[in-house]
Formats: C-alpha cells, sequence, structure tokens
C-alpha cells in the first residue's frame, strides 16, 4: 500500500493514483489473494476517504463500514478486476509511447469523495444514508444523491466508474486535441476577430461560491453540468415548495441548510426576506420599524414629535442636515405633523408624499434654491425633495432616543426595586430614583439621555441584578461612598441639582442655607477618618472628589455648560514641527494651519476634517476651549451661587473647600467632557455638510435625460429611435471595440479593430489600418447608428476620434446612397469611462452579457449610459454595491459606505419616482428592472419578485393587474410610477392600453381625470355638436374625450383650475392635484431632466489626459520624466502622458540641465496650461520654485499666521532633525545578549526611564562597528554612557565587524566577553552606586537644591560642620560632596568606578571609610578645585561619543 497517495478535499485525485489504486496487487497471484487485495483496497479507501476529511474513525466504524458493502458489489468488483488487462508502469507505458511515436491519451477519472460529515449529508439532501431496499448507503451514495438527487434507484459506485470509463474510451483523444490544437483548429464556438485574434463567444465561468456538505470538486462538477449555481437557487426553492413527492422526503431541510448563509442574503432568499415579501407594506418601512421598533400612533405622540422636528428644522439643527444652507423658517409644524401620519399610519413613501400629497405638506415642498423647480421655458424639472427626506431621517433618529429611554426607564425601574428589596434606605433613594425618571423623560436629545444615564449610575452603580448585567468598576467615587464620605461632602452646602437650578433659572435666595456651618472643615473630617482616609485631608479630598463628580454628572448643570460651550468655545490649531515642513500652498492643510479663536458656529463646511485628520496625522496641534473671558464669568458665576455670603472665619474655610470643588468639577471633568462634545459635533456636522454635497454632484449625475438629436422636440418620445454605436480605445490586448446597441439597449454586434488607429508607418502596419478602416466603415453602413460615442480613457482617444471621422468622411463620399437621413446630424462625442468600468468589473455585467470579454461590457456600458443613464446607474446598485466606487467629491473618504448609500438611495428613488418605470419595456429587456427597487413601495426584495412576475407574464395592459402581486398597500405607494404603455414585446400586438395608464396621474385619480377631461371636451363647440347626444358616461366615450384633449390641448391649456374647482365637490379641491393631473393630459411623463450635454473642450481635456484641476493647475510644483532633450526645449510627460515642455529660458540654474538625460525625473513649476494643444509649459528656474506664502483668495478670515512662535519651533526642528540623522547613520550589530539592544542613545535612554536606578544596556556605538557604549541609569533623567573597545576583528570582512569582538577593553582593563564585563565591571559599579543612593546623607535633587537644604540643616546646627552627598547632573556618572564650614557651600567630585569611589585621588571600598577621611582631611585642601577633564572623562564619556 506504500505506493498509494493520498489527496487533500481542495485537490483532484492524479491519473498516477487511480491507475495505482486500480494496479493489481500480485500478477500472479490466486484468487484468494485478489479477495484479499480487494478487500484491503476497501479498507484502505474507507479509510482514506475519512482522513481526508478530518475525521478520525475507529477500527469498529471501518469494520461495519465494510460489512455494508454487499455480495454483489464484491463479485462485480471481483469480475471487473479479473477482466482487467495487466497493467504496465506508468514510466514503461511512457517510454513505449515516445518510442512508438504516438501518445496516446489516458482518461482522467475523479475520484468521489465525501464531502462533508454523515449529519450533514442527511440536513441539506434529506437522505438518511438508508436506500430503499432498506440497506445502508455508502458515503459516495450520499454524495452522489446530493448531487444528482434522486434517480429512481441507487445504482452502485462501480457501475457508474464503469459507465464513465466507457464513455471515455468511446471519445478517446478528444481532450488531448483540444490541448494540443488549441491554438491552430478554431471550433464552432468561436470566431477570428477583426485584429486575426481569436475571439471566443464561450461563457467566462464564474468563481464558484462554496455550498455547506460539498466539496470544492463535487460542486465544480455539478456546475460543468447544470451551469450557475446562482441559477440553481431560485429552481432548487421551487421544487421542494412545489413538488409533493419530495415534500415528504425532504421534510425539515431548509434552502438555507444547503447555501451559504452570504449566498442567500445576496439573493434575498433568506426567511426574513420571504416575510418581508409576503408583508403588505412597504419594503423599506419594514426594514425602518425593525430598527426603530413600530412606534404609537396616537395623536399625542405624533404632535410632540413634530414639535421637535420643528425646532431642529428651523434652529441650529438644520445645520445638521443642510450645511451651510439655512432653511426657510416657514416651515409648518402642522406639515411636519401630517407626514409624521403618512408615513406611520398610512404607510406612504417620501416620493409619494411629494407627488400625491402636495396639499398636506406644501412648507416641505418649497425649495431654497432660485429657479431650482422650473426651467427658463417654465417647463418643470425634476426635483430633490430634501427636506421631506430630512423629516424622515429625524424621524428615524427620534423614534431612536425614545427606543433608547424606553430601555433605560425599564432598566432604572427594575434596578430600583432591586435595590429597594436588597437595602431599605428611605425615602431619599425613592426620590432621587423619580427625579431621574422625569430627568430622561425630559431629555430631548442624546446628549442629555447621557447625561441623565451617567447620574443613575453614580448613585446606583452597575452591578449584577437579574437580568440588567453590567461590568463592575471600582471608581474613587465609590470608594470614597462606600467610606461614609457622602456625608462630609453634604456638609459643604447646596447640592449639585440646587447648583443647576440656581445657574439656570432666576436665583432663589435661601436663608441660612450655607450658615449653619459649625467646627472647621478639618474637625468635620476628622470624625471620618479610616483605613483607607487615614487623615483629615485625606478625607477632605475624598469628600471634595464626591462633590465635584456629582456637580460634573448633573444633567442641569452640563445642559447648562453645554449651551455656554458650543455657543462660546472656539478653535485654534498651529502647526507640529512635521506639519510645519509642509511648504506647498496648494496642500489642504495649508488652508488650517493657523487658525485663531474660530467660533464652533463658523465651521459650516467638511474643513473641521481636515483638521482631526493632520491632528490624528501630528501635523497639527488644535484646541478647543473657552476664551479666557467667557470662561472667567462662567466660574464667577458658579461660585456666586455655590460659595456663602457669611464673612467668618469657618465660613471662609469651607468657601475654600468649595472654590476647590468648582476648580475640580469644572477645570478638571466638565470643560474637559464639553470638549470631546464639541469635536464629536463638528464632525457630525461636517460629515453631514459632506453628505449633502456628495448627494448634489449624485443627483446631477442622474438627473440628467438620454441623448437626443438637438432638432429633436423634447417633449416627444424619442428613446425608441435612438441606436448608439460605443467604442473602446484597447491597446491591443483587448483591442479597440466597437459595439452596436439597438434602441433598447440590447448588444446586436461587436467588431475588433485594433489597428484602426495605429501610427506605424510600415506597409504592413498600414494595410491593417486600411482593412480595420474598412472594417469599421462596413460596421456604420450595415447598423446606420445615430451617434457614436467615445470613452475617453487617455490621449489615444484624441487619434481615435480623428480616425473615426475619417471613416465617416468616407461614407459620404464613396458610400452616399448607404447614408440614412437620420446619420445627415451625425454626431461623436467623448463619455467619461468611470461609470462602465465599474460595471466593467461588477457581478451584474457577468449576467447581463454572459462570456463577453471586459471592454465589450464596457463598451455596453458606455452606450447604455447614453440612452437611459438612471438605469445604467441603478445596475450599479445591487448586493454589490458598485456605485460606492463612483469618485464624486474629493473629500467624500470620511463618508462611511452606509453614509453614502442611504443619501443615494433616497436620490435615486426621487428620481425613479418623476422618471417613471416603464413596466412592459422592462419585461422585454431585462437590464431596466435595475431602478424597479427604487420605486416607493418596493426594494430589492418586492423587485425581485415582481420582476419574475412580470417576465412571467411578458406585458400587461393596466396597472390593475398588479394589485394581487404587490398588495393594496404596496400598490398604493407604487402604482403612479409605474408606466404602462406600447413598448417591447407589447408594441407589435394590437391590444389597447388606457391613456391614463402611460401618466403620472395615480389610479385613485383617474375618476378626477376623466371628468376634468370631459368637461373640457363638452366645452369644445363643433365638438358638442358633432357628437350631439353621445353618453360621456360611456368609458369608450371618456376615453375618447381624452384622445381629444390630447389632441386638441389649447382648450385644456386655457381651463382655469380655480375656476373648474367650484364646479366640483369639496372634497376633490387639491389645486395641485388637479395642476398635476391637467399637466400630464396634456403629455404624460414628459421628460423633466437636464437635457444632455456633450462634453465642452475643458471637459474633454480632464478626461483625456486623466488630470484633474487639483493636479494641474498654475502656480502648482510638479514632477515629470524627461523623455527627448533638444537644442532649445526639454520635452518631458506626467505620469498620465500629458505632454509638458520646458523652454530654454526656463531651465534649471547652472550646470544641472547640461546633466539631464532621458529618463530622468524633473521637478518644476507649471506656468501655464494649452488645452487646446494639451499642453503643459513649465518653469525650473531657483527663483520661480520658490514657494510664495500662502494667500488664496477664499481665505479663512480667521487665518492669522504667527511668526514669533517660529523661531523655537526651528530649534525643535534642528533637533528632530539631529535625531533622524542619528538614526540614520546607526548600524544593528549581530550580537546576542542579554543585556545588549540594537538601540540609539535616545532609545536607550527611553527605555531606561521607567526602570530603577542601575539597570543598564549594551547597545552599538555611533563611533563605528569596533565600539559599544555601555548606558546606565544613575537617577531618573540622569544616564552614563561608557564606551567599550572591541579588538581582533577582521576589517575587511564586513561581517566580522558586526559581530562582537574577540577582546573589549573598558578603562585599559581587558575583558573576554560581555558577561565578564557584566560581572567585573557592571555589577560592582551598581552595588556602590545603590550604596550611595540609600546612604543617609544622600539627597535628592540638583546642586542648587541640595545647598539649600545643607543651608537650612546650618540654620538648625550652626556650630556643626554640615556636610551631605548629591547627584551630579552636569557631569552623569559623578557625585557632588557638598559641605559647610561657615556660610558658603564647598563642593568635591567623586566619581565610581568598579574599585569603589574615588575620591581625592584616593579609592574607598565604602562611604563610611570616604567620610572618615574625609573628616580628618578636611583642611587639607583638595587636589582639583573642580572635576579634571580626565576624571570625568573617565567615567563618562562626552555626550557626542554616546
Amino acid at each position: 500500500m506504500g505506493g498509494r497517495t493520498v489527496e487533500s478535499d481542495e485537490e483532484d485525485c492524479s491519473v498516477e493514483a487511480y491507475e495505482e489504486d486500480q494496479r493489481p496487487r500480485r500478477r500472479d497471484g490466486d484468487e484468494d489473494m485478489e479477495d484479499r487485495d480487494n478487500s484491503d483496497d476497501e479498507e484502505e479507501e474507507g479509510q482514506d476517504e475519512y482522513e481526508r476529511d478530518d475525521f478520525i474513525v475507529d477500527d469498529t466504524d471501518e469494520e461495519e463500514e465494510e460489512e455494508r458493502v454487499s455480495d454483489d458489489e464484491r463479485r462485480k468488483k471481483k469480475r471487473k478486476k479479473k477482466s482487467e488487462p495487466a497493467k504496465l508502469e506508468e514510466d514503461e507505458i511512457r517510454m513505449l509511447e515516445e518510442n512508438n511515436g504516438c501518445i496516446k491519451h489516458r482518461n482522467k477519472l475523479k475520484r468521489l469523495r465525501k464531502a462533508g460529515s454523515e449529519s450533514e449529508m442527511d440536513g441539506p439532501s434529506g437522505f438518511s444514508g438508508v436506500d430503499r431496499a432498506g440497506k445502508k448507503a455508502t458515503a459516495e451514495e450520499k454524495l452522489e444523491y446530493s448531487l444528482f438527487g434522486d434517480q429512481g434507484t441507487y445504482q452502485p459506485l462501480e457501475d457508474v466508474l464503469e459507465e464513465d470509463q466507457q464513455s471515455e474510451d468511446d471519445e478517446v483523444g478528444e481532450d488531448y486535441i483540444d490541448d494540443e490544437m488549441a491554438g491552430f483548429i478554431v471550433d464552432d464556438d468561436e470566431e477570428i476577430g477583426g485584429n486575426g485574434q481569436v475571439v471566443s463567444k464561450k461563457l467566462k465561468r464564474k468563481p464558484l461560491r462554496q455550498a455547506v456538505g460539498i466539496s470544492s470538486s463535487a460542486l465544480q462538477d455539478a456546475h460543468d453540468i447544470f451551469g450557475d449555481v446562482d441559477e440553481l437557487l431560485a429552481q432548487r426553492k421551487q421544487d421542494l415548495q412545489s413538488d409533493p413527492a419530495n415534500s415528504g422526503k425532504l421534510s425539515g431541510n431548509m434552502l438555507e441548510d444547503e447555501f451559504e448563509p452570504a449566498i442567500l442574503a445576496d439573493k434575498y432568499m433568506t426567511p426574513k426576506d420571504d416575510q418581508i415579501r409576503a408583508t403588505d407594506v412597504p419594503e423599506r418601512i419594514q426594514l425602518s420599524e425593525e430598527l426603530t421598533d413600530d412606534p404609537r400612533r396616537d395623536n399625542t405622540r405624533i404632535e410632540e414629535e413634530s414639535v421637535w422636528i420643528h425646532s431642529q428644522l428651523i434652529g441650529d439643527g438644520c445645520l445638521s442636515f443642510f450645511g451651510n444652507e439655512r432653511v426657510n423658517r416657514e416651515i409648518n409644524q402642522e406639515d411636519i405633523a401630517n407626514v409624521l401620519t403618512m408615513l406611520h399610519v398610512n404607510k406612504f413613501e417620501i416620493p409619494f408624499i411629494a407627488t400625491y400629497r402636495k396639499e398636506s405638506c406644501p412648507s416641505l415642498l418649497k425649495d431654497h434654491d432660485a429657479n431650482e423647480h422650473e426651467n427658463e421655458d417654465g417647463t418643470k424639472i425634476i426635483r430633490w425633495h430634501k427636506l421631506l427626506w430630512a423629516v424622515q431621517t429625524l424621524d428615524r433618529n427620534w423614534l431612536l432616543l425614545q427606543k433608547r429611554k424606553n430601555a433605560l426607564k425599564a432598566y432604572y425601574e427594575k434596578r430600583f426595586d432591586d435595590e429597594k428589596q436588597r437595602i431599605d434606605d428611605g425615602l431619599s433613594n425613592r426620590q432621587l430614583c423619580y427625579s431621574i425618571i422625569e430627568l430622561l423623560k425630559d431629555a430631548k436629545s442624546e446628549k442629555e439621555v447621557e447625561d441623565v444615564d451617567a447620574k443613575f449610575n453614580l448613585h446606583f452603580p452597575p452591578g449584577e441584578v437579574r437580568d440588567f448585567k453590567r461590568p463592575k468598576r471600582k471608581t474613587l467615587y465609590s470608594i470614597c461612598r462606600k467610606a461614609g464620605l457622602w456625608e462630609v461632602a453634604n456638609q459643604f452646602g447646596r447640592s449639585a441639582e440646587q447648583l443647576g437650578h440656581h445657574l439656570t433659572l432666576t436665583r432663589i435666595p435661601e436663608a441660612g442655607e450655607l450658615d449653619g456651618m459649625k467646627g472647621s472643615p478639618e474637625e468635620v473630617a476628622a470624625n471620618f477618618t479610616s483605613a483607607i482616609f487615614e487623615t483629615p485631608q485625606d478625607v477632605l479630598r475624598g469628600a471634595r472628589h464626591m462633590a465635584a463628580v456629582e456637580i460634573s454628572c448633573e444633567p442641569v448643570v452640563r445642559k447648562h455648560i453645554r449651551s455656554i460651550f458650543m455657543n462660546k468655545a472656539v478653535v485654534s490649531t498651529s502647526p507640529t514641527p512635521e506639519g510645519n515642513l509642509i511648504k506647498d500652498s496648494f496642500h489642504q492643510l495649508s488652508s488650517v494651519k493657523w487658525l485663531r479663536n474660530k467660533p464652533l458656529n463658523k465651521f459650516v463646511d467638511a474643513q473641521w476634517l481636515l483638521i482631526q485628520k493632520a491632528e490624528e496625522e501630528k501635523l497639527l496641534k488644535v484646541t478647543v476651549r473657552l476664551p479666557e473671558d467667557v470662561e472667567e464669568e462662567l466660574m464667577s458665576e458658579a461660585r456666586e451661587n455655590y460659595l456663602s455670603d457669611c464673612v467668618s472665619k469657618s465660613a471662609q474655610m469651607w468657601d475654600e473647600q468649595r472654590k476647590m470643588i468648582l476648580d475640580n468639577a469644572f477645570f478638571s471633568l466638565l470643560l474637559p467632557s464639553m470638549e470631546k462634545e464639541a469635536r464629536f459635533m463638528l464632525t457630525a456636522n461636517a460629515k453631514n455638510w459632506l453628505r449633502m454635497e456628495y448627494g448634489k454632484q449624485f443627483w446631477n449625475k442622474i438627473s440628467v435625460a438620454p441623448w437626443k438629436k438637438k432638432d429633436a422636440d423634447t417633449h416627444l418620445d424619442q428613446e425608441s429611435e435612438l441606436r448608439v454605436m460605443a467604442c473602446c480605445w484597447g491597446p491591443g490586448k483587448p483591442a479597440t471595440t466597437f459595439v452596436m446597441l439597438d434602441s433598447s439597449g440590447e448588444l446586436v454586434d461587436v467588431l475588433y479593430a485594433g489597428y484602426v488607429s495605429s501610427r506605424s508607418q510600415g506597409a504592413a502596419e498600414q494595410q491593417r489600418k486600411k482593412d480595420d478602416q474598412q472594417r469599421v466603415l462596413k460596421f456604420m453602413t450595415d447598423h446606420q447608428p445615430h451617434l457614436v460615442c467615445l470613452g475617453a480613457s487617455n490621449l489615444n482617444c484624441k487619434q481615435l476620434k480623428d480616425d473615426i471621422y475619417e471613416v465617416i468622411f468616407r461614407i459620404i463620399e464613396d458610400h452616399p446612397r448607404d447614408v440614412n437621413q437620420q446619420m445627415d446630424n451625425f454626431s461623436i462625442f467623448y463619455c467619461d469611462e468611470f461609470v462602465p468600468r465599474l460595471y466593467e468589473n461588477s457581478w451584474v455585467s457577468s449576467d447581463q452579457l454572459p462570456g463577453q470579454s471586459g471592454i465589450v461590457k464596457r463598451a455596453v456600458a458606455l452606450g447604455r449610459y447614453l440612452q437611459n443613464p438612471l438605469a445604467m446607474v441603478a445596475t450599479l446598485c445591487g448586493p454589490g454595491k458598485e456605485i460606492l466606487s463612483w469618485k464624486l467629491h474629493p473629500l467624500e473618504r470620511f463618508l462611511t459606505p452606509d453614509d453614502k448609500y442611504e443619501i443615494i438611495e433616497q436620490a435615486m428613488m426621487d428620481a425613479t419616482s418623476q422618471i417613471g418605470f416603464d413596466v412592459n419595456l422592462a419585461a422585454s429587456h431585462e437590464w431596466h428592472f435595475s431602478t424597479l427597487q427604487f420605486v416607493p413601495g418596493l426594494g430589492p426584495r418586492k423587485a425581485s419578485a415582481l420582476q419574475r412576475e412580470l417576465v412571467r407574464q411578458g406585458s400587461i395592459l393596466s396597472r390593475k393587474e398588479l394589485v394581487n402581486p404587490l398588495g393594496r398597500k404596496v400598490f398604493m405607494n407604487a402604482s403612479g410610477f409605474l408606466r404602462v404603455r406600447r413598448s417591447g414585446a407589447i408594441a407589435a400586438t394590437t391590444d389597447v392600453i388606457d391613456l391614463l395608464e402611460d401618466t403620472r396621474i395615480h389610479p385613485e385619480s383617474y375618476a378626477l381625470a376623466k371628468n376634468l377631461a370631459k368637461d373640457v371636451y363638452a366645452e369644445d363647440a363643433p365638438s358638442r355638436e358633432a357628437n350631439d347626444g353621445m353618453d360621456m358616461d360611456n368609458d369608450d366615450q371618456q376615453e375618447m374625450a381624452i384622445e381629444h384633449v390630447r389632441e386638441r390641448p389649447q382648450m385644456l391649456k386655457a381651463l382655469d383650475i380655480d375656476e373648474w374647482m367650484r364646479s366640483i365637490p369639496e372634497e376633490f379641491n387639491k389645486r395641485e392635484t388637479l395642476l398635476d393631473i391637467k399637466r400630464e393630459l396634456l403629455c404624460g411623463f414628459s421628460d423633466w431632466r437636464t437635457p444632455y450635454a456633450e462634453p465642452i473642450p475643458d471637459e474633454e481635456f480632464w478626461m483625456l489626459c486623466g488630470e484633474t484641476e487639483d493636479s494641474i493647475s498654475d502656480q502648482r510644483i510638479v514632477q515629470v520624466t524627461v523623455r527627448n532633450i533638444q537644442e532649445n526645449r526639454i520635452i518631458c510627460t506626467f505620469d498620465s502622458g500629458l505632454k509638458a515642455i520646458v523652454t530654454e529660458d526656463n531651465y534649471p540654474d547652472g550646470a544641472e540641465s547640461l546633466q539631464l538625460k532621458e529618463g530622468d525625473v524633473l521637478t518644476g513649476k507649471i506656468k501655464n496650461v494649452n488645452k487646446n494643444r494639451f499642453l503643459v509649459y513649465l518653469t525650473c528656474k531657483a527663483s520661480d520654485m520658490r514657494t510664495k506664502p500662502f494667500s488664496p483668495s477664499n481665505q479663512d478670515p480667521y487665518y492669522h499666521e504667527q511668526p514669533d512662535m517660529m523661531t523655537s519651533k526651528n530649534e525643535k526642528d534642528k533637533a528632530d532633525k539631529q535625531k533622524q540623522i542619528v538614526k540614520k547613520y546607526f548600524k544593528p550589530r549581530m550580537i546576542v545578549h542579554p543585556n545588549f539592544q540594537n538601540l540609539t542613545a535616545e532609545e536607550a535612554m527611553q527605555l531606561l526611564s521607567e526602570k530603577e536606578p542601575g539597570d543598564k544596556v549594551i547597545r552599538p556605538s555611533s563611533r563605528g562597528p569596533s565600539f559599544l557604549t555601555l548606558t546606565l541609569k544613575f537617577s531618573d533623567g540622569v544616564y552614563a554612557h561608557k564606551e567599550i573597545i572591541e579588538s581582533g576583528k577582521d576589517q575587511k570582512d564586513m561581517t566580522s565587524l558586526l559581530r562582537l569582538g574577540k577582546t573589549l577593553t573598558i578603562d585599559g582593563e581587558t575583558f573576554e566577553d560581555l558577561d565578564e564585563v557584566i560581572d567585573r565591571y557592571v555589577d560592582p559599579l551598581v552595588y556602590y552606586l545603590k550604596s550611595m543612593l540609600s546612604h543617609r546623607k544622600f539627597r535628592k535633587g540638583l546642586k542648587s537644591e541640595v545647598d539649600d537644604m545643607a543651608r537650612a540643616e546650618k540654620a538648625e546646627n550652626p556650630r556643626r560642620i554640615v556636610y551631605c552627598f548629591g547627584m551630579s547632573h552636569e557631569h552623569p556618572g559623578t557625585f557632588i560632596l557638598s559641605y559647610i564650614r561657615s556660610t558658603n557651600p564647598h563642593h568635591e567630585y567623586l566619581r565610581l568606578n568598579p574599585r569603589g569611589f574615588r575620591f581625592r585621588k584616593r579609592d574607598f571600598d565604602s562611604i563610611d571609610r570616604l567620610v572618615s577621611y574625609f573628616q580628618k582631611h578636611i583642611d587639607r585642601p583638595p587636589p582639583d578645585a573642580g572635576p579634571s577633564g580626565r576624571n570625568v572623562a573617565a567615567m563618562v564619556p562626552m555626550k557626542n561619543s554616546a
């Protein structure tokens, strides 16, 4: 069995492994031996099968598995083995084939493997492991059943293999021929492209998605047989639900058991999705109510919410939704209440309200942008209802706020009940809890709710209480409270709540409130000392902390401070040393480097996001604080309401405590907390402004109408006549591609023309170019497109456009009869390729255009965008949300994907509802279904269900046919936006469709519209005479009246709606609705979008060069690559291919220009950009390159640069630069030792800063690889660096230099290795260092501080000679002996060495002996007046040697 090959689940068995398994073990063995071999093979196969699945199978399980194999199967296997001829070894077969000159194809069988556990097999497949005969099924049969289902009887695995063997023997060599002759034989499913390349029409295989319980190889086989697994999902589900024969066998097995949850979620096929589809409520309203809970619908709650939303819209809150757009204060609260009622009671979506309930919210439909709702000619223009969407957003915020308040209230009540049962604390806790609940009820914002929650958690610390479990936190406040210091805190006077009321309301004097203090604070505190708080000062400190924390957590106080802080706080910025290095005046940071005292309410755009990002990158230092005068005024007001008015000494002492409480509460707790809130508010406002700007850019893209001829009537529907030829430039692989789209956007033909714009002058290339031009000419002549759109991907497209024009001229000159009249005003223009490239790389493109290459998909998207921009954009709004990659704003990186998609969804719904969705067109051409999910009432789930229904029906004749598929509520929302007209497949039939079905008139208003048409028809005198006695109540006659009104619109245009309203019941007096009905009767679903405009030259320049106005503009410094150096100019290129020229008079100064060569990178400043010629002129002169000070026209008024701060910053810059130089030349060493680390001197001191004196580290020296440095910590901030000289290295061997030397020398003493250095040198030093630091005469501090301590001691003992030891900070590694004989201190230095202390050229092994020697010889003058350079250097090298 040693030749057997065992493979993992991810790999298929090889041919060799399979043949070895089938090879007889003994060629001349008897039948018994064959039986034993067979049983061994079966045992091994079963074992390997489970081992590959990472299961451990006992021997008993293997025996049971063997018993399951029937005798018939054994005999069949035996017969098969007998019939097989003796097989040669693999090497022998290969040798014979090579010698004979022919290589036969050996079929490759894939071994079936167990793909999961038995339980997994039983679950998804419904196969319990027992066949119909009652026999146990093998693992192979289970897998076969899970892949291929029940085929009547379970066929033995051996029969399957035999059949596969026969079928493959019949087709020997086919796979081999396909492999070997792939480059020479073109199959039927392939064709020769225009450039001579083989163009395959086969479907590209999509990446397989792994299913639960099925291995990758088995899934690949299933994919090859059945196709894409995504296509099986819906069919599999329908089979499970519809097949009664399988329902019992597969009971309990759900679809989610067979496929990954991610796959089901992408296809909206989870049980939750089914429930959403089945519920007759708009999909998005269902999702919103799931998030916020189903809101209460009583009028009181709606009234309360409308007041809150109204205050947000007309107050400062509008900044959060409209940036710097100030909303009109004429917004009516009743309109907001009506919208809320329609949202929650009637279940109407925003576009429906904006279109069909205009009379209920007129103030919310007013546009605050001038001329937004009408064009210059008075026609209506498509609108984005931002105010209504803002109401919906605020409604969601309100409901989430109420949801949190309800949850907190339940927690508070439950917690208080538990506290009441556990501890009977009397009335005070009950009142406190009730007051907190009242504060929670009155909270109107998230911040206020957080304030209330903070107060509750302060007085009722979180703990494990029944179902409400929170982590325990031991705070200083809880420790003080447990120690009983709350009684002392209560003695300070007014409580935090009382202080809050005094600050916010009219001051209410409370006589004698603060006058009854008996005794000083220390006397009161002395009664509360304990083991934790040992002294009265500790008790007072703890009590002050408790009082300060209670003030900082009081909601009333926080609300008052918040209002002041948000209105008065200012922001100041200054650059850090790193930020000061940014000198480019075009850098985004340049405009915010020096802001001085800018108020919070002046940040109206996304400027704060730039400041925040720069602060995170340590480029800016940002302060958010109150001005000093406001801060002083606030503290004065607080002291006035918190301190006592008494003048007694005791009262003054208590007032001092109160002042410290206020200082701690405000400066340490409240104001820092407010700063965090201010930063959060600025970020939220900036992001909301950015969301609106992003939404505006997106709206401008989708509110563009399809391309139309210039002479076409904008009121007529020209979509059915627009045939587009789209072209995408290709570098060769892929080749330049042309595609032809019909009027419905379907792909008609593809042409590859790789040489159509070739610039080569060779004869062969020129001939290929002519051939391609001829093929393009025939392509255009055959299909007669109305326009050609050319993807503007790079500068090569300029030449391609000229070549296409040349082809068009040849058509007109050589084939004038072939030119259709529609080609007279033929257009060709550039289009942006960003959206087509997104489509090219999306999953949906593979579903819509299977088997097509990427460049074909891109070209199709290019043409479809001209035919239906909204549908093309909606195609990218599927589960993959590729639309989020569309770059619309330079700062959009600050928005999350959810933020962007929310605004995209709102804009898409508004656009879709006003443009309409053509039901019959989409039923015939499925790519138009992309906008269906944005129809009000629908969503991706309901839209997919409706799509299947429409495809099944093929077409519909009336909107009423959709009532049952949608449900009444959803139909109410969606029906007015669904167009039912003669398009798609129904256009070729004679079916009659009511004209009202192709208007924006809602079915609920059909009767009103017919009455209006009937009255106008009746007023037409000639028509009345001709149709005298006509019954106008008949449906046919009403239809005739509508047709008459449309054919003769003059009478309807002249109708006065206000006059006509008097003749109808009052309940129908809806003026805005009637005006809309009148407009739709004249022209149903007229296009309100902005007409498509071909790009102007400036736009063409930016599209083709790939640059932006931010990257190429005058005076900007850029880098280019030198391509050609001529006599009087240098030709360069940008990375995008754009050409740049440096003329002779703008050459670099000096000899630099003489040293340039092709390929060099040149830095220059842009002087001029010639967009017509696609040229950029640069200057490289030093005088021109000097950056001018930042002075833009729109400079922030709060920008004030501070040159006086630059000097100190420059010094710091130099220090940082020096550190960078040290780091740059730092060479790590190849030394392994516990005390060695590859660190610089700065890093070594930083490492030792947190360690005790005496700790050390050995590191590389800055002097080179022949030196090391010992860094020893003497005290905090005092480090000694000792040089170690290495010897015995090979100076020519770099590796030898980086390793440790053979001998080490310190102060002339030699050591063999670092261990000896530590034992003989460092450890004695540390011992004597610690003995000095622990000596009774050692004093910490600087030299001057030690002298002061000596003078103080001398003052107490004037007759004594005072002396002490201190650390020398000027000369690390030495100590100072300071003594005073009379008045002035004297100093002598002593240094440390491994032998002890060196003092007056003598060594002492103990401090006591040194002191004894000093006392005996005090009158003898020291040998040196100060520390000699030699003595200091002996221990401490100069700092620059470290």
